[in-house]
């Protein structure tokens, strides 16, 4: 885009220390922003809006053109004709001049420059294919670690003669060969009657996906697979099985109908990686030892109070160690999880010789970016119900992430067989790379970050001869730290304040500070909700500004207005799902509607949730990331009705009655 001002100057993207990029003049140092942008900069957006809007009324021409459509903007006279910013009507962009943003009413930033912060567009590229580790080294010794690990543990209460050691190996041996034996027969019937699914032969899927899928199993020996169909909209996959050769291949409707034919066989590649790494057995091994340490830890707090006193301290300090080698031995296989991703991301790469139809069906899945590939007409509108879930490790994301999934590539009127704006991905991906809450929930996770996972794709590509699919060269502006710090303290604030207390209470052998503990709790959760759920300044915003907000977490959300339609429920085919997936003109988010209690989501889902399904809605909530897109909705309006979920209403209450309640207490002992 050129500066309207200087003409032949091009714009450059920065950061702002509010996470948000813009495009910049080096010459004249003017900035644009995109539609909505500018309410970003500020935490009393209505008002700035109505000074907007008030100074539409007053408008006159400008002598400048829109860089981004090239149109004539129009003249906004702002607190008087103090400040005259120039408008898009067509656009509804805004183009400031030097230092205008920090002059207008209840903005106050300051622009961080970085002239290479994209550096230069080869830079960090590499001819050589980035080194994964050797698979079956690697999972032998994970499996050697983990089983170590737990005959360590075991021997050691042999020895103690707390626990039967052959009582919690067995139960979990058991259990696990259960889950291996039965899992896939019990998922069937979990498909069959709570999933709008179908199974289909061969012959019944696309030409091009029978063929490709014939290819692969006939070079690797192995049976065709079964395969099943959600009628759903989401383009998710995810495979489960015993082995190879009975490997059961699910796919949604969306995946066929909105993903191009190279992407369908990257995904479904993918899937096959899996079944011939052998990853539905070997994950199953290594989920059995957190599974017989957490066996461990519930048997010994379950009989703590069982056998002499003296045995209870002992008890109590084995239970710990046991719960804590569970948490270390599941992020091990957590992380062992995310390895094996990488490895089904190359095969599938090897397989089409194509890693960007991978890379590009994971952006438009994880990030609800859709390609542009216009003039293919509405045929399939409303049959396109866009949501997404993943059941496991084998899906093509994480299944405990992907309730929170802003994950839809529908894209409405258009296909999405075009190519997705890779500013747009630029944008999406910042905060996979620079928030330190990425790190903090990829370790929970069962897959890696999307952004990482486009790294070693593109990588695959380049050294197959092909142009990468995305280049993550930019330099982060700031740490992101302070944020970070300043979150994770107003969430863990409650936490560390009851158990003081609480603490306090017990040492002290005193109730006084029982009851002071419950105030301090009712305080800290107080700053905790309104700290989360700023309750004033919905302003309109759109998809595309919010995913380029980097400074967001699941604490500190934006105040939002969305306007768009309901296209989908928040889990694919399922019949009791009361979230919802929406698109606006510019992308696609995930509605997370929530009660404070579970049992009104569930009739929500199954009695009312259909009702919203492709109808204009407009949404007023809490933008979050946590750690993909998704808004937590206030107020659902549709046609002149409105929907209410009162968890923050019920926090609010709940933090004032811990206050009173504290407050009541300390006076009665104290008189």
């Amino acid at each position: 885009m050129k500066c309207p001002n200087c003409k032949d100057k091009d714009l450059t993207p920065v950061m702002t220390r509010q996470g948000v990029e813009i495009d910049f003049c080096l010459q004249c140092e003017g900035i644009w922003l995109d539609k909505n942008e500018i309410y970003l900069f500020t935490r009393v957006p209505t008002y700035l809006k109505a000074k907007i809007e008030e100074a539409i009324q007053s408008k006159k021409d400008s002598n400048r053109f829109s860089p981004l459509c090239s149109s004539p903007m129009l003249e906004l006279p702002i607190l008087g004709g103090e400040i005259n910013i120039d408008y898009c009507p067509e656009s509804e962009g805004i183009w400031l001049d030097k230092d205008e943003i920090n002059k207008l009413p209840v903005i106050k930033t300051k622009i961080q420059i970085d002239k290479g912060i994209f550096g230069d567009k080869k830079a960090g590229l590499s001819k050589s294919l980035l080194v994964l580790p050797n698979l079956a080294l690697r999972s032998g010794m994970v499996l050697f670690g983990l089983y170590a690990l737990l005959s360590l543990f075991l021997i050691i209460f042999v020895e103690l003669g707390k626990i039967s050691a052959s009582t919690a190996f067995t139960v979990g041996i058991v259990f696990a060969a259960l889950q291996f034996i039965f899992g896939p027969f019990l998922m069937d019937l979990s498909l069959r009657f709570l999933y709008k699914m179908k199974w289909v032969n061969p012959e019944d899927l696309p030409g091009h996906l029978r063929s490709f899928i014939s290819k692969i199993c006939q070079d690797e020996g192995i049976n065709f697979p079964r395969m099943g169909i959600i009628l759903d909209g989401a383009p998710n996959a995810f495979t489960y099985g015993h082995h190879p050769n009975n490997a059961r291949v699910v796919i949604t409707q969306g995946l066929l109908d909105l993903l191009n034919e190279e992407e369908r066989e990257a995904v479904v590649a993918h899937e096959i990686g899996h079944v011939m790494h052998w990853d539905m057995l070997i994950m199953t091994l290594a989920q059995l030892v957190p599974l017989v340490l957490y066996y461990v830890y519930k048997s010994l707090t379950r009989n703590r109070c069982r056998g002499n006193a003296k045995s209870a301290p002992a008890r109590l300090i084995l239970a710990l160690a046991a719960y804590m080698l569970y948490v270390i031995s599941e992020l091990i296989v957590l992380w062992f999880s995310r390895l094996r991703e990488y490895f089904a991301d190359r095969y599938s790469g090897q397989i089409t010789g194509n890693p960007n139809a991978l890379a590009s069906a994971l952006v438009k899945i994880g990030y609800g970016l859709a390609g542009d590939d216009r003039g293919k007409g509405e045929a399939n509108y409303k049959e396109r119900q866009a949501t997404l879930n993943s059941i496991g490790p084998m899906g093509i994301f994480d299944s405990k992430t992907a309730s929170i999934l802003a994950v839809s590539g529908y894209s409405g009127p258009r296909s999405m067989g075009g190519e997705v704006d890779k500013d747009k991905l630029r944008d999406a991906a910042k905060w996979d790379l620079w928030n330190p809450w990425a790190a903090y929930y990829e370790l929970q996770s069962t897959h890696p970050l999307i952004a990482k996972r486009l790294k070693f794709l593109s990588n695959q590509s380049e050294v197959l001869g092909k142009e990468p699919y995305i280049e993550f060269n930019q330099r982060r502006p700031e740490s992101y730290w302070d944020d970070f710090l300043l979150d994770l303290l107003v969430k863990a604030l409650p936490y560390i304040i009851f158990i003081a207390g609480i603490s306090l209470s017990i040492i002290k052998k005193d109730v006084f500070f029982a009851w002071l503990g419950v105030f301090a709790w009712g305080l800290a959760y107080l700053i905790h909700t309104i700290f989360s759920y700023p309750d004033s300044d919905f302003a309109v915003m759109n998809i595309k500004n919010l995913l380029s907000k980097v400074k967001v977490s699941a604490i500190r959300p934006v105040s939002c207005l969305i306007k768009g339609r309901i296209i989908g429920r928040g889990v694919p085919g399922l019949i009791f799902s009361e979230d919802f997936v929406m698109q606006d003109e510019t992308g696609i988010i995930f509605l997370d509607y929530s009660q404070p209690l579970g049992i009104f989501n569930f009739f929500f889902g199954l009695l009312r949730a259909s009702c919203y399904i492709n109808q204009d809605v407009e949404v007023v909530g809490w933008y979050r990331r946590a750690p993909v897109p998704y808004i937590e909705i206030k107020k659902l309006k549709i046609a002149g009705k409105q929907s209410f979920c009162f968890v923050y209403y019920t926090k609010l209450i709940f933090s004032v009655a811990l206050i009173i309640l504290g407050i009541v207490m300390l006076q009665s002992l104290l008189i």
